[in-house]
C-alpha cells in the first residue's frame, strides 16, 4: 500500500481527494458549507457526507473526522482509504450495514490547522444542553492555570516557562492534563473551551443523526483523533458510562482493550460535554455505540505545549508571518506525523476498527418494524 496516497497536505487537498474517491464510486455527496468564512487557502469552508451502503439499512456506522480540526489529517485518510475500498462496500450489501463517512466535521479547524472551531470552540467539550437547568461544569483547576497557559508573547518567557514546569514538577503531567483538558466554559479566548452555545458543527451532527439514523435500531461511531499516547498506537476510548450496555457492546464489537476514561485506563481524561453525546441525545430510539480511536503523536507535553501556541496565535491573528507560519507547522506537526510507518498504523488499525464495528452491528438484532 502507497500509504502518502490517502495523506494530504492541507484541507483543501483531503476535501478533494475526498471527492475523488466519492466520485470514483459514484457516490452522491451532501455539502454543508460554513457561511461567512473562509478557509487559510481563501476556500470555502464544509463538511461533506457520503452515504455507502444499502439505504434501507437499519443498522449504521459513523465514521467523523476533524472533530479537532488539524487532527482532521488522520480521519480523513482513513476515510478516503474506506471510499476506495470495494471489498468493503461489497460487505455492507451482504450484511445489510451503511456506514455514513463525515468529512471534516470542523472543516475551520482543519483548514486554519487550529484544534478549535471559528468560534474558538473544543467541539469534543460542546455536546451540552446549554438551555437546560443545570449549570454548566467548573474547572477551577483551569481557571487558576490560564494566564499562565496563554501568555502576552510567544514564545513564552523564561519565568512563564518554570512556572509551567514547576506545576508539573508538583503536581504530576496527569493533573496537569486532567485541569486543562477536561474542559472549561469561563474564558472564551482560552484552551479547551465549550462554548456558551451549540455551535455550527454540533447542530450540523445532530440534522444528521435526524436524517440518517431516525430509521436504525443500532448506530456504531467511530471518531477518529490524534495527539495523546504511544506513537501510531490506536487507542479505542468509550465513554459510555461503567456498566452500561454500550461499553459492554464497544468491548464485545473492537476488543476487551476498549478503554474508558472513568475507571481511569484510558489516556484520555474524562470530559465535560463530549461530541459523542450528541449521538446519544439524538438517537434515543437506537442502540448506540461509540468510540473515539486516539492515534498516539508526541509527548504529551509537547502536544500541549502546542496547544497553548495554537490559543496564543488566536488571540493575535495579525501577528507576523513568520510566527504565525511557525506556528501552524509545529501544530501541525503535533498531530500529524509525516512518517510511512505512521501513516501506516493509521490506516491498518483503522480499518481493522471500521470491519470490527460493522461486523458488530451485522450480529445486533433488527427490532420489529
Amino acid at each position: 500500500m502507497n500509504e502518502a496516497q490517502y495523506f494530504s497536505s492541507s484541507y483543501a487537498n483531503a476535501r478533494e481527494r475526498y471527492l475523488q474517491a466519492a466520485a470514483a464510486i459514484q457516490a452522491p455527496v451532501e455539502r454543508h458549507v460554513i457561511p461567512g468564512y473562509q478557509g487559510l487557502e481563501g476556500e470555502d469552508l464544509s463538511t461533506d457526507v457520503v452515504r455507502l451502503g444499502p439505504g434501507s439499512a437499519r443498522r449504521l456506522l459513523v465514521l467523523t473526522s476533524g472533530t479537532h480540526g488539524v487532527e482532521g489529517f488522520c480521519g480523513s485518510a482513513a476515510q478516503i482509504a474506506l471510499l476506495r475500498d470495494r471489498s468493503l462496500h461489497a460487505l455492507l450489501d451482504q450484511l445489510d450495514v451503511a456506514i455514513l463517512v463525515v468529512h471534516a466535521i470542523n472543516p475551520y479547524g482543519f483548514s486554519h490547522l487550529s484544534r478549535t472551531n471559528e468560534d474558538n470552540v473544543d467541539l469534543n467539550r460542546n455536546s451540552i444542553d446549554f438551555s437546560g437547568p443545570l449549570p454548566l461544569p467548573v474547572n477551577p483547576a483551569y481557571d487558576d492555570l490560564h494566564a499562565l497557559l496563554v501568555p502576552p508573547s510567544w514564545p513564552p518567557s523564561d519565568k512563564n516557562a518554570r512556572a509551567i514546569a514547576d506545576y508539573i514538577s508538583q503536581r504530576g503531567e496527569r493533573a496537569y492534563q486532567q485541569a486543562l483538558t477536561i474542559g472549561q466554559y469561563r474564558h472564551a479566548d482560552g484552551m479547551f473551551f465549550g462554548g456558551d452555545r451549540s455551535v455550527w458543527s454540533t447542530r450540523l451532527l445532530q440534522r444528521l443523526f435526524e436524517q440518517h439514523g431516525s430509521a436504525c435500531d443500532s448506530i456504531g461511531w467511530i471518531d477518529f483523533h490524534t495527539g495523546l499516547g504511544p506513537y501510531g498506537h490506536g487507542e479505542k476510548i468509550c465513554v459510555g458510562q461503567l456498566g452500561s450496555d454500550e461499553l459492554r457492546r464497544a468491548r464485545k464489537w473492537w476488543g476487551a482493550d476498549v478503554t474508558s476514561p472513568l475507571d481511569g485506563t484510558s489516556v484520555a481524561a474524562n470530559v465535560a460535554g463530549p461530541v459523542l453525546d450528541t449521538l446519544r441525545r439524538t438517537c434515543t430510539h437506537a442502540d448506540t455505540t461509540a468510540i473515539a480511536i486516539e492515534y498516539g503523536t508526541v509527548p504529551l507535553v509537547d502536544m500541549l505545549h502546542m496547544l497553548r501556541a495554537d490559543a496564543w496565535l488566536r488571540r493575535h491573528p495579525h501577528a507576523e508571518k513568520q510566527y504565525v507560519d511557525a506556528i501552524h507547522d509545529a501544530v501541525r506537526e503535533a498531530f500529524y506525523c509525516n512518517d510511512d510507518v505512521w501513516r501506516g498504523l493509521i490506516l491498518g488499525q483503522a480499518r481493522v476498527a471500521i470491519l470490527q464495528a460493522v461486523t458488530g452491528l451485522a450480529r445486533e438484532a433488527a427490532r420489529d418494524a
